[in-house]
């Protein structure tokens, strides 16, 4: 246990306010989350609502005619009587439903409320995820020993049956308007005919607790069955019961979580009435804006198990529980006023179960509503919370105990709300929350949360949270501890409720596993070979149409990532006319082979490559050499490999293995991937930072590292390597000469020698002209003060100086009409100002362990190889400090070795750009993994798409190799084929009419 929760554990709130001692609890159980099932706004599986999260997706539009009528209730005055100023909010898109197949008789549809079908509908995904993806399976699962326990609230057939019963209040009213007996009698029964009628099923079907025991009765469950009602923390006041059932061992098994599909025009009116709803109908938690929430509707739901028993029984598990904690708020000024004071006592009795301090945990999921009051209220328990913990562990260890809380890295956990996109789901917002943190932890990404251009008045920027409003990869060093989050839910009445999470790291000899990753990369690649032209305009026709089927087929088309992978464990590199095809989306890829299409059929001879990301080639392969080419300092920018890291295992290695390493006062990846800017001044930082040199060189190892990564994974190998200045240091690694660790901590001492060693500022100014005429230019004005030092480009070259003298020369050759630029360089490399670096780094080079390379490595200084000895390989690394760089000498020296592929592996293209200038119209390749402004995976996936059009073989297959299965969801039994469309409101309601406001009288 650490400092934190031994020290913060031992107190809670009292009534007035005081800290009490509280007796110390044992731990908490671990609990596996094995299961996971969700029905949300614009997301009907699990996968979908990832996709949402990850690419920020907004949810939230005006309230459908299906669920109540404008014209009948919206007023914009707060304080009109039972009207609503509300007339936004989010909800659940219909959903094909198979009463038969749930035991379920369709006349009785009318009379059970859409919560209890639809939770049918999420339980069976739930089941059968924690199953392995098949429903079958539950047969190995002793059922007598499976509970149900979910949070819920009242339902809208309750709301909809007492008005019907409201019979006499019309009558009354009828007659002492003068209406005769008959009148008043024929009106109420119009009246009651907008209402469905009572029947025997009525009563079950408008129970909330029979959300519940409709699940257990359907799946033959003879656990604990029943719903809890907690208001808004109704979910996780459900999880926790459900955690406690296990922990006695009551259970086994259990699903648990919430379901919330009432966004009728009661709940508008509470809400109105409180006031808490948003008057500019969106939900913003936590920024400046934030005017209130917006209502959403929600199913989700988890299985769970004892940790101990899902390793014995080789389940899949997405997270583990280690933590609750619950709290009520007492006396307080009002029912339905947040008290930051109970909060902290939820959160703080949450990590004193998980034995460990929130000064580890880098996700807060939070309630989040999007009122002023209730996030300002749980910003100041969360760093009340984690301040103290951050403090508690600095004093115990001396230092920052843990590199999540490094005070001079500034915040460290990231702070969202699931509901900026799906609204408020009361009753299952907590779950909801709670399986987006699951899938952060699972997919090792921190996701957004939207709608914040500058943040609440509240939020600290030098406190232990960030919000965090674009998706970032999760990196950390595994040998510290895993990843780590937490979830809060409150509800009116004071009930407070805290979860925090791990990721699951398989223990040794256990025979579970994490489950496959949801793939939900923003692009695609496809890739088609064939004997020839005409076949290949088949084949890129049919797939287009089974991308995106004509209206009139009626037939759905099928997912990108299933047509895609398809593609590319089909596809033969040798095949004579090959196509590749980058699309974001079923339309977009259909659209663009029908354009490839055209052009083919237009000219099949002509090879083409448009920026699209459409690339065909009509000829025999012939690939020749091919080359790894590696960027230097300048091509660094923030957010750099982001992409990859997130969405290919393979890519985020290299990241999470260099946040092990002690580099400075922050962990690599916090430079790189800093958290969200929300100024012009904060983003100059930012810059500066990545800039610097002893941060800029580790930085670019650790991303040409990842997409070395990836590259080995399918398969790519070089014959040759070099680099651009830095870059050769990262291209002697490549070809074997000393390991991972030791690039990047040479990257570091490099960069922290050259810094110390430049007495005089200094910088870098490209110029647009060849080598001779620049040298012309500045002969005999700035002698021993500017040094053409990067021969880049027939017409380009880079000189180096001090700042006063570079500055001269770039005036001179303003003046001579000469077009320069200044490079993104902290120091004049390789110049004699640098030069002092040397021999220092000629000590470190002799404590590193260098080896023979094992394949050519182009150095800049000479354009020869490098040679075999390693004492000779670190006096060429030493004098390359100083040494031009002879890029044009280079690539010309490696083209007439035979290379004619070159594949740029790092930040940015500049290099491949630099390339084609210098072989020009000669046959080769130049290709980038990286394009700054543009999206990290849709460039990669362009660049492999032409590497293997251009005839490399590549293996796909190892792309797919961590992820699920691109159907979706897990399978689930066959069903009868008699479906009816659910949404959150009620089946078969007479009113509103199908038609909404236009079919009234």
């Amino acid at each position: 246990m650490s400092a934190n929760s031994r020290a913060s554990g031992n107190a809670t709130h009292g009534r007035r306010g005081t800290e009490m001692p509280e007796q110390r609890r044992p731990p908490q159980l671990p609990i596996a989350i094995v299961g996971l099932g969700a029905l949300m706004p614009g997301a009907t599986t699990v996968r979908d609502l990832w996709h949402a999260v990850v690419t920020g997706q907004d949810m939230i539009t005006d309230v459908p005619p299906t669920h109540w009528l404008l014209d009948d209730y919206y007023d914009p005055d707060p304080a009109a009587p039972d009207r609503t100023y509300g007339r936004r909010g989010a909800f659940l898109p219909p959903v094909d439903f198979a009463p038969l197949g749930f035991g379920v008789p369709p006349n009785t549809l009318p009379a059970t409320d859409t919560a209890q079908l639809l939770a049918l509908l999420v339980a069976e995904r739930v089941l059968a995820d924690a199953a392995g993806g098949d429903l079958d399976a539950l047969g190995g699962i002793d059922r007598d020993r499976v509970s149900v326990i979910l949070g819920t609230g009242a339902l809208e057939l309750l709301y909809s049956m007492s008005n019907r019963m409201q019979r006499p209040v019309w009558l009354k009213s009828l007659r002492e308007h003068g209406m005769t007996e008959s009148e008043a009698q024929a009106i109420c029964e119009r009246i009651a005919g907008h209402y469905v009628p009572w029947q025997e099923a009525t009563f079950p079907g408008l129970l909330s607790n029979v959300v519940a025991g409709r699940i257990a009765n359907r799946f033959d469950l003879h656990g604990t069955n029943h719903t809890t009602d907690a208001a808004c923390a109704s979910s996780l006041a459900a999880l926790s019961t459900a955690v406690n059932e296990l922990a006695v061992g009551q259970a086994d098994l259990v699903v648990t979580g919430g379901v919330d599909t009432l966004n009728d025009i009661v709940m508008y009116t509470c809400f109105s009435k409180t006031p808490a709803l948003s008057p500019t109908g969106d939900c913003r938690p936590f920024s400046d804006a934030a005017d209130g929430t917006v209502l959403g509707e929600g199913i989700a739901m988890v299985a769970l198990k004892r940790l101990a028993d899902a390793e014995r029984d080789g389940d899949r598990i997405y997270g583990v529980i280690r933590g609750i904690g619950t709290s009520s708020d007492g006396r307080s000024t009002a029912i339905y006023a947040p008290l930051p004071e109970g909060q902290a006592v939820a959160l703080r009795r949450a990590y004193e179960r998980a034995g460990y301090g929130p000064e580890t945990v880098e996700l807060v999921e939070a309630h989040g509503t999007g009122t002023r009051a209730g996030d300002a209220a749980e910003y100041r328990a969360l760093r009340q919370v984690f301040t103290e913990a951050a403090g508690a562990s600095d004093t115990a260890a001396g230092t920052a105990a843990d590199a999540s809380a490094g005070t001079s890295a500034g915040p460290w956990c990231a702070l969202g709300s699931v509901k900026s996109q799906f609204g408020h789901t009361k009753s299952a917002a907590g779950a909801a929350g709670l399986i987006k943190a699951v899938l952060a932890l699972h997919h090792k990404v921190l996701p957004p949360t939207i709608k914040v251009d500058t943040p609440s008045g509240e939020i600290e920027p030098d406190g232990p949270l960030y919000l965090n409003t674009a998706a970032r990869p999760w990196i950390r060093d595994s040998a510290t501890h895993p990843r780590r989050a937490s979830v809060s839910s409150f509800g009116f009445g004071g009930s407070n409720f805290h979860i925090t999470l791990e990721e699951y790291v398989p223990a040794p000899g256990s025979a579970a596993a994490p489950p496959p990753l949801s793939r939900v990369a923003p692009s695609e690649l496809v890739v088609l070979g064939a004997d020839s032209a005409g076949e290949l305009l088949t084949r890129l026709t049919e797939l287009a149409d089974r991308a995106a089927p004509a209206a009139e087929s009626g037939e759905a088309g099928r997912p990108l990532a299933d047509l895609a992978q398809q593609a590319q464990l089909a596809f033969r590199s040798g095949a004579p006319v090959r196509l590749a095809v980058v699309a974001e989306d079923t339309d977009d890829l259909a659209g663009k082979l029908r354009q490839a299409a055209e052009r083919i059929d237009g000219d099949p001879h002509d090879s083409f490559s448009t920026p699209t990301g459409i690339h065909y080639a009509a000829r025999t392969a012939a690939p020749g050499g091919v080359a790894f080419l590696f960027p230097g300092q300048g091509s660094q920018y923030v957010g750099m490999g982001a992409g990859p890291a997130m969405h290919l295992p393979q890519a985020r290695a290299a990241w999470d293995r260099a946040a092990g390493l002690p580099l400075g006062d922050r962990p690599l990846h916090r430079v790189v991937f800093p958290p969200p800017a929300f100024s012009d001044t904060e983003r100059a930082a930012q810059d500066r930072l990545l800039t610097a040199t002893e941060w800029a060189q580790p930085a670019l190892a650790a991303q040409s590292l990842s997409l070395l990564g990836v590259l080995d994974a399918v398969g790519i190998r070089p014959d040759c390597a070099a680099g651009h200045s830095f870059g050769e240091l990262v291209a002697l690694h490549a070809a074997g000469a000393y390991d991972a660790d030791t690039l990047v901590r040479l990257a570091r001492r490099r960069g922290e020698l050259m810094r110390d060693a430049a007495e005089v500022p200094g910088g870098m100014l490209a110029v647009s002209r060849g080598r001779a005429e620049t040298e012309k230019l500045l002969d005999g004005r700035f002698d021993e003060r500017v040094w053409v030092v990067n021969h880049n480009a027939p017409d380009q070259v880079v000189v180096s100086g001090g700042a006063e003298a570079l500055a001269e020369a770039e005036a001179a050759l303003t003046a001579a009409g000469v077009p320069v630029r200044r490079l993104d360089a902290s120091a004049a490399f390789h110049s004699p100002l640098v030069a002092p670096a040397s021999e220092p780094l000629l000590d470190f080079l002799q404590e590193a362990e260098l080896r023979e390379p094992r394949f050519p490595v182009y150095g800049n200084a000479d354009a020869a190889a490098y040679p075999d000895e390693p004492d000779e390989i670190r006096l060429r690394i030493v004098g390359h400090l100083a040494s031009p760089v002879l890029f044009v000498d280079e690539i010309e020296a490696m083209y007439a070795a035979g290379v004619r592929t070159f594949v740029e592996v790092g930040a940015g293209s500049t290099l491949t750009g630099l390339v084609g200038r210098i072989l020009g119209d000669r046959d080769h390749l130049a290709v980038s993994l990286d394009r700054r402004g543009r999206d990290g995976m849709t460039a990669l996936y362009d660049a492999l798409g032409r590497l293997a059009v251009h005839g490399l073989e590549l293996s796909f297959d190892a792309l797919w190799r961590d992820h699920a299965p691109t159907a979706g969801e897990p399978a689930a039994p066959k069903k009868p084929t008699l479906t009816v469309p659910l949404l959150g409101s009620n089946y078969g309601r007479p009113y509103p009419p199908p038609g909404g406001a236009r079919e009234l009288p």
